[in-house]
């Protein structure tokens, strides 16, 4: 197992984006992985294997479509309306298990290739009230994968206490703000680039660049 070779859960939005330059810039090898499971924009596999395409790495999608059968959410069910509540501790954006599901088998993938560093662009400052973006989670996710296997793989969160503002600098530095900008999927929508502009994904990453952007000048 190879510490130097890189993992990366790769959605092809911007945080996984910029996971994957933080890879690329730190990492000797660098891999991505993908999963489909039916999300609500099947372009986010397209972009995801466009990017992987376009930087010339070797790119893993994994059919992982029973998670839109264990439970009906906005990510999964195309006909339903992306809402949050006052009274709902989790928006029905939330996928249950699925960075649960998507660590497992990232490690399980990395156990097979020989990666020893899987990176995950999950975040806690910008929690959007999804259980399984905590570090607390990850941190455990990791110990499990470990025992499970026998390894000693680390799981890396580049972004876990980056707000919205710091992941574009994060951007800028490795002078990949543009690119992600412009190649990047994060819309619920399934726009492109700066997206619809409305949708809860898009206001933050969009507020996020403002704030960048008027800090830079």
């Amino acid at each position: 197992m190879d510490r130097n070779k890189a993992l990366v859960v790769f959605s092809g939005g911007q945080d996984s984006t910029t996971c994957m330059f933080h890879a690329l810039a730190n990492y000797s090898t660098v891999e991505l992985v993908t999963f489909d499971y039916g999300q609500r924009h099947s372009k986010e596999i397209e972009v995801a294997k466009s990017i992987a395409e376009e930087q010339g790495l070797k790119h893993h999608v994994l059919d992982m479509s029973l998670l839109g059968q264990l439970s009906p959410n906005a990510l999964t069910e195309h006909g339903m309306d992306i809402t949050q509540s006052e009274e709902e501790s989790v928006p029905n954006t939330f996928v249950p298990a699925r960075n649960m599901l998507f660590l497992s088998f990232a490690t399980a993938l990395g156990y097979q290739t020989g990666a020893g560093t899987i990176i995950t662009g999950v975040c806690e400052t910008d929690f959007s009230g999804y259980p399984d973006c905590r570090d607390i989670f990850v941190k455990s996710m990791n110990v499990t994968a470990n025992l499970a296997m026998d390894r000693n793989f680390v799981i890396e969160t580049p972004l876990m206490w980056l707000d919205k503002k710091q992941t574009w600098a994060l951007a800028d530095e490795y002078g990949q703000l543009d690119y992600i900008r412009n190649r990047t999927l994060t819309c619920y929508e399934g726009v492109i680039g700066d997206g619809c502009g409305e949708c809860p994904a898009c206001r933050l990453r969009n507020d996020g660049l403002q704030a960048y952007l008027n800090e830079k000048e």
